[in-house]
């Protein structure tokens, strides 16, 4: 089971390429980080990997089929799909947003069998947040709130999850705990996980492998350790910083003099 992204090129109508020519694979079991700054090009590959939009040049590849051959509730079913943020418009229980992952299983006029239902309440099981089944998701914490849609993303059975800055409005706790559990479920269940971030020591921290993105280009691809060093974060970020090994890991600390931090 894999994911190939090959040789992807897109713009919008009338204007210059955002993504210039990305090649990649993801494998089964592993989380693989797309990391970058703001402009790079992250959620753009997301959009082309689901489908949503066209590249006008390469292929993106689930298990050998091109997904533009796969119609819309195929593709639903290959993949699952983590927003930033979600800002629910009804007061839905926690266990009916769980049960819209299961949509693509569901017909156009029936309602959730004993099996949607089944594999719900096991995601939410699995996620340790079975005490929220009955709560109303309006009130609930953001943490809490995005433990819900990864359980929905579970809930759905897809092989690949794709999760766009799930960290982005967490707390330290919550970024923690969201991201210990994403690793888990790609290693416990085989799924295999993109996710984009934007702090490269959550990326050195729980990705498989990382793959840095800046002006629409893979800048570079590897696991943590031959990825992550001083040279590649002042290239991207435009930042100085030293690179640490703690417990194995890179961590990045900036260097905070003034000539330091801004240096560009």
């Amino acid at each position: 089971m894999m994911l190939e992204v090959s040789d992807i090129f897109f713009r919008h109508a009338m204007g210059d390429d955002i993504l210039k020519g990305i090649s990649f694979s993801a494998r089964k079991g592993e989380v693989t980080v797309i990391l970058g700054p703001n402009g790079s090009g992250k959620s753009t590959l997301f959009k082309c990997i689901l489908g949503i939009w066209k590249p006008y040049r390469g292929r993106v590849k689930a298990d050998g089929r091109d997904i533009t051959s796969l119609p819309f509730r195929e593709r639903a079913k290959r993949f699952s799909y983590v927003p930033q943020g979600h800002e629910p418009s009804f007061p839905y229980k926690v266990l009916e947003v769980v049960l819209m992952g299961r949509a693509a299983y569901i017909g156009l006029f029936s309602t959730p069998g004993p099996r949607d239902y089944e594999e719900a309440e096991r995601a939410l099981f699995l996620l340790g947040i079975e005490h929220l089944r009955d709560r109303p998701y309006t009130r609930i914490s953001g943490g809490e709130r995005q433990m819900v849609l990864l359980a929905r993303a579970l809930a759905q059975g897809a092989p690949y999850m794709l999760l766009d800055e799930p960290t982005s409005h967490l707390d330290f706790r919550n970024q923690v705990l969201v991201l210990s559990k994403v690793r888990e479920l790609a290693q416990g269940k085989g799924i295999s996980v993109l996710l984009t971030l934007h702090d490269p020591n959550l990326a050195s921290l729980f990705g498989d492998r990382i793959l840095v993105l800046n002006g629409g280009k893979v800048i570079k691809d590897g696991p943590p350790e031959e990825v992550i060093d001083e040279e590649l974060i002042e290239d991207v970020y435009g930042v100085r910083v030293s690179v640490s090994r703690v417990n194995g890991k890179r961590l990045v600390m900036p260097m905070l003099g003034s000539d330091e931090l801004y240096p560009l």
